[in-house]
């Protein structure tokens, strides 16, 4: 008897790269790619937005063709309208109501046309590098037989301006009488030809609190007293005992002596300092300098570390007089965190403005795609954006557990000073 064969193709058995068909029953169709679900659920999802506007419709007019005397309004066609879907607008035909002449608002159509989630969509997607040219194939495909826009380079770029615009207002004018601040940080950032101040807050519990941002040099006086006079018409206390944490400009320094007088304790970047003094010696210098300054900068005891400085700037008086000069401008405030009896790791944390410059890292990201900065407001909107997208990242600063030390030290000095009455809490902190 002869035997019946039959041949198989296994080519594609067990290959998980190979397409595969997937029934459907809800809907009767074959899908074999993601790209065709993502597409099938858009189109079901658009059917489904038409039915629960035809409620709404139903709701205000009645059942279609149903005698109602007592209805208020009446159907009214329906007319080509756009709702917000998956970072884009997404065309439809919507149907409409109308009582005493005016039209009737639908409760789900209101939701679903708000551009607000668009703009935030924008926002998020340029924030993590898509460029506006890339943004349309950034998104989840819908297919070709739904009519969409606001994917253009040009409708990109005008969304993220008036969605960061509105952000940076409303960052501008976020009160500050509600945070418990201890300690201000101060630092400059320059972006192509503009330089920006960015001011970080520091609460009494350790956290970080981004304030606000100045467009202007940490030179200019006129503009960083600007940055501090907004901070303190939001609430910023100028009353009281402040650390005040700068990265050594000399602008800087008097803006916040205007603005907070005596209230201000100074404490000048330590990083800085070495830096401004290194670059002054040659190669073969630097070493047993940096190894001296950080010593210094290491001790617990102020007049241990004065002593080491004012030695150094002896000896470089005959090394590099412009050294020496450097390192005795300001010498005293690098050494105001060690007078204040902190712990080694929240001093080393307060002795820098390594919490501004973190912050300002961040932003770096959030701007690299950018190639042509069109003036300052520009700068100042990326920047905010990046600082206030970072913001999300925030931890407690480093040796947080000392933060009742520092509020102690900054109340007593308030006695001392005759600054302000202290609150019953504050006294007990005190």
């Amino acid at each position: 008897m002869k035997r019946e064969s039959r041949t198989v193709d296994r080519g594609h058995q067990g290959d998980p790269a190979s397409p595969q068909l997937r029934h459907l029953p809800l809907v009767d169709l074959l899908v074999d790619t993601r790209t065709e679900l993502l597409e099938l659920a858009v189109r079901s999802g658009l059917k489904v937005l038409e039915t629960m506007l035809e409620e709404d419709r139903t709701a205000v007019c009645g059942p279609r063709y149903a005698h109602q005397p007592e209805r208020v309004a009446s159907r009214a066609g329906t007319v080509a309208s756009e709702v917000v879907l998956g970072g884009r607008k997404v065309r439809l035909r919507r149907p409409r109501a109308r009582a005493a002449g005016r039209e009737v608002a639908l409760p789900t159509f209101q939701t679903l046309a708000d551009t607000d989630p668009l703009n935030r969509r924008v926002v998020e997607q340029m924030l993590v590098g898509v460029a506006t040219r890339q943004y349309a194939r950034s998104l989840e495909p819908i297919g070709p037989e739904v009519e969409s826009r606001s994917t253009s380079k040009s409708a990109v770029s005008r969304r993220f301006v008036e969605k960061t615009a509105a952000q940076l207002e409303a960052w501008r004018s976020t009160p500050l009488d509600g945070l418990d601040l201890v300690a201000l940080v101060l630092d400059g950032v320059h972006v192509a030809e503009h330089c920006l101040v960015v001011a970080l807050g520091i609460a009494a519990d350790g956290q970080k609190h981004a304030l606000g941002v100045g467009d202007g040099s940490t030179e200019n006086t006129t503009v960083c007293q600007g940055l501090l006079a907004n901070l303190q018409s939001r609430g910023l206390r100028t009353d009281r005992s402040l650390l005040v944490i700068l990265d050594g400009a000399k602008a800087l320094r008097k803006a916040v002596r205007a603005t907070f007088g005596e209230a201000a304790l100074v404490q000048r970047c330590q990083i800085h300092k070495l830096r401004n003094v290194l670059e002054h010696l040659s190669e073969r210098q630097r070493a047993w300098v940096r190894a001296i300054m950080r010593r210094a900068y290491r001790s617990d005891q102020v007049a241990t570390a004065q002593r080491l400085l004012q030695d150094l700037v002896r000896r470089l008086d005959d090394v590099s007089p412009s050294a020496a000069e450097s390192l005795r401008e300001g010498l005293d405030e690098t050494l105001t965190i060690l007078g204040l009896g902190l712990s080694d790791r929240l001093r080393r944390s307060l002795a820098t403005t390594n919490a501004a410059e973190s912050l300002i890292s961040r932003t770096r990201h959030v701007k690299r795609n950018v190639k042509r900065w069109r003036g300052g407001k520009m700068v100042v909107r990326w920047v905010a954006a990046g600082v206030l997208e970072a913001v999300k990242g925030f931890r407690r600063l480093k040796g947080h557990a000392d933060m009742p030390t520092l509020v102690a030290a900054l109340r007593a000095r308030d006695r001392q000073r005759g600054l302000v009455a202290l609150s019953e809490e504050e006294q007990k902190v005190a």
